[in-house]
């Protein structure tokens, strides 16, 4: 697999690649359009974040966003196309993010992940340090907040 920053003319690709990996996941329709703004990504998005892609034979089939807030490093998006799940292609997506957060200074990399991928990211090695509880059609839903300690870093 190919990975490289992201450009603007991109987006809607990832936007599609986004929706189609969070559909993967059985979640409603009506869910899905709820989510729409979260899981939309903008050409101001890619230029304003660390936004790469994972390419194959030319195909787009995945891709990561770090955000920088304050201190610290977000991983905002992790996606690959459904029909690419299981080959290892989000493991190397993500060694990628902790290569490029290790590249600008960073210690950790903090993860709010979808339920159904908190397994991946404990795999990889991030630690669950908590909950956050979202509402959806009135009911709680739970988002383990994860954290990746990056490799030869203290933890903080």
């Amino acid at each position: 697999m190919d990975i490289s920053r992201a450009t603007a003319d991109e987006a809607a690709t990832l936007t599609s690649i986004a929706h189609a990996a969070k559909r993967h996941w059985g979640y409603p329709e009506r869910w899905i359009e709820q989510w729409a703004d979260v899981l939309t990504i903008t050409p101001a998005f890619i230029a304003s974040a660390e936004v790469f892609t994972g390419r194959i034979d030319g195909r787009t089939i995945g891709f990561h966003a770090l955000i920088r807030d304050a201190d610290s490093l977000r991983l905002d998006h992790l996606w690959v196309m459904p029909d690419a799940i299981g080959r290892g292609l989000g493991r190397k997506l993500f060694e990628h993010a902790i290569a490029r957060a290790e590249a600008l200074g960073f210690r950790r990399i903090e993860i709010q992940s979808d339920p159904n991928a908190e397994a991946f990211y404990r795999h990889m090695g991030a630690r669950r340090v908590g909950e956050t509880v979202t509402q959806i059609e009135g009911r709680p839903r739970g988002l383990p907040d994860l954290r990746f300690d990056l490799p030869g870093r203290a933890p903080e």
